[in-house]
């Protein structure tokens, strides 16, 4: 029998912790929660989290200040579903810049809720073929950097890890396999998604914006990532596959 998923609930709401924790659990999950980031930090470092559910609006440090601490430091793999009872275009964009991988304005059905969890849940885990490990696994070099598919790290020049989201990662996978070819939106949305992707998901752009801080690829004159105009995105970079991974 397989473990249930743990679901990390993050809201300095109670009420609706405990309400949501209860749902959550008869749908099959397991549950902890954080009223805050100390919290947070707690039970990240008691046991493994497969997904955050993490509110925007939270005292101390807020939302996006968890989410970025989460992305840059702590753990960069797990997924986060940001809630906010502010429903602006900008809040949710800017959840999404820091590396949130859905966004649920609040007030939402639960159903909703749980339905946003199992898709994040699915997108992070089933891989298309083109993303998932093969026999071949290797490093990845290009303008002088590296990226290991096995181990999903990215090295600078100096070696030194930059932390990738699933995401970011899946992203310049696709990249590296298509690069130098001019690729739609719609198509990275298909090689990073596969068939799980839905239109909440086209947040290519974004996407983009992040990847390139972290290849230091300024955004005003791009060296790596150019935009095609009425098209799409193209990588221009030369890359060598350094070897199998022992």
């Amino acid at each position: 029998m397989s473990t249930p998923d743990h679901l990390l609930l993050v809201d300095d709401d109670r009420a609706l912790l405990g309400l949501l924790g209860d749902y959550l659990r008869a749908a099959g999950y397991r549950i902890s929660t954080a009223g805050n980031g100390r919290e947070m930090r707690r039970v990240l470092a008691q046991q493994p989290v497969d997904l955050v559910v993490l509110d925007l609006m939270l005292p101390g440090d807020d939302g996006l200040a968890l989410c970025r601490e989460l992305r840059s430091r702590d753990a960069p793999q797990i997924p986060v579903l940001m809630l906010s009872a502010r429903g602006d275009e900008a809040d949710r964009v800017l959840g999404l810049e820091m590396g949130a991988d859905d966004y649920l304005a609040k007030p939402f059905a639960s159903r909703e809720l749980l339905a946003r969890i199992r898709s994040v849940l699915r997108r992070t885990r089933a891989l298309p073929p083109n993303l998932q490990k093969g026999h071949d696994a290797r490093r990845l070099v290009f303008a002088g950097w590296t990226l290991d598919t096995t181990a999903r790290h990215l090295l600078d020049g100096d070696g030194a890890l930059v932390a990738l989201t699933g995401g970011e990662y899946r992203l310049l996978r696709v990249l590296l396999d298509h690069a130098n070819r001019v690729l739609t939106r719609d198509q990275l949305l298909t090689l990073t998604q596969g068939r799980d992707a839905d239109p909440f998901d086209r947040s290519i752009d974004l996407l983009v914006s992040r990847l390139r801080r972290r290849l230091r690829d300024d955004a005003r004159e791009p060296r790596l990532i150019k935009t095609v105009r009425n098209e799409g995105y193209v990588f221009c970079a030369e890359v060598q596959a350094a070897g199998t991974l022992g």
